[in-house]
């Protein structure tokens, strides 16, 4: 199991080094340096002004050695005080010399142009939100979908069936900007003086109720639900028509403990990879319901970066996206060892 973890872990952070490069070099194309120039300096600049700006603050380097500076594994040349450029890093007391090393690895994020703010705080800040809303969502979500899908596949074929499988496939055909805007016209819309929920989850930031949080974490889990149901129906019917399960019911095992000690475990095997795969879908995926229910979490902040140019956030939130990705596969990858004994790890 060590060598395995080392191995994979070694292989992840390669990973995310090759995808944190393809988001620097993308984020750093011409035209949006020349937009970032502009914001920064005068929508009117000329073209001399544009690059006189690029070359103060240091976007004139071959962008190897900005992606180096950037991770922290190259020195990074400060500005002159007077030049006007924008500090990357800064000393941490008084009087003491500027760091040698201003990047990622370092604890420096950048510099938001739209917030004018240090990244980091930014990002953890944004991304507790949107965590608070993906355990919610979780909660409703995983649970709701495996009795479904466990109903379902214990009676393959039957009425209770196709309704749990009807249901099942509405969900996921759903997309969130649809039931996101029936919920709101539904739910958070005054009828004969009633309003249930509100439509806007912006003060679930100061404070989760059941009013302004439970359109969006419906949203997102209906959205979701319907997919972990499907894998977890079709895995319990296979599992129910195993010769296994067959000579438990000749001995006079119940059904119930048939179901309970003998199919649910070896069926939550395919259905732990989907429900791990919905971490990255829920903190990429929340930009269109933290949108429409105008929720300042990670994917709200997502949105703001990407329509400002803002390319330092864009990165912070590449390198955020890319390593949970990346965690939640190796978690998924243990997980089956305890599922499944038959699984070993050489």
């Amino acid at each position: 199991m060590a060598t395995f973890l080392a191995r994979r872990i070694g292989t992840m952070l390669l990973t995310a080094l090759c995808l944190t490069f393809v988001v620097f070099f993308l984020t750093n194309l011409e035209p949006n340096l020349e937009k970032l120039a502009k914001s920064e300096g005068s929508v009117r600049m000329s073209d001399a002004d544009v690059s006189s700006w690029l070359d103060r603050n240091g976007y004139d380097q071959p962008l190897a050695i900005r992606y180096g500076q950037w991770l922290g594994v190259v020195p990074y040349d400060h500005p002159a005080p007077d030049s006007g450029a924008t500090v990357r890093c800064r000393a941490v007391a008084e009087g003491e010399p500027l760091p040698t090393f201003c990047g990622v690895l370092q604890g420096y994020w950048g510099h938001s142009t739209v917030f004018k703010e240090n990244v980091g705080p930014i990002v953890g800040t944004r991304l507790g939100a949107t965590g608070v809303l993906m355990f919610w969502v979780m909660v409703v979500m995983v649970p709701s979908a495996l009795l479904i899908g466990v109903l379902a596949g214990m009676r393959e074929g039957s009425r209770t069936d196709r309704t749990l499988s009807t249901f099942a496939i509405s969900t996921t055909a759903t997309p969130e900007y649809v039931s996101g805007v029936v919920f709101i016209v539904v739910f958070a819309s005054s009828v004969g003086g009633l309003r249930w929920f509100k439509g806007t989850a912006t003060s679930a930031i100061d404070g989760v109720t059941f009013e302004n949080f439970t359109l969006p974490v419906l949203t997102m889990a209906l959205y979701g639900m319907g997919y972990i149901a499907r894998m977890t129906r079709a895995s319990m019917a296979e599992v129910m028509t195993a010769q296994y399960i067959r000579t438990a019911r000749l001995k006079g095992v119940s059904f119930r403990n048939v179901v309970l000690k003998h199919a649910l475990r070896n069926a939550l095997i395919a259905p732990f990879t989907v429900i791990m795969l919905q971490f990255p879908w829920l903190l990429t995926g929340v930009v269109i319901v933290e949108t429409l229910f105008n929720y300042k979490g990670f994917g709200w902040l997502l949105v703001q970066a990407a329509g400002n140019n803002d390319i330092d956030l864009l990165l912070g939130c590449s390198v955020v996206a890319v390593f949970v990705v990346l965690i939640t596969q190796l978690i998924s990858d243990i997980g089956y060892v305890y599922l499944n004994p038959r699984i070993r790890v050489k």
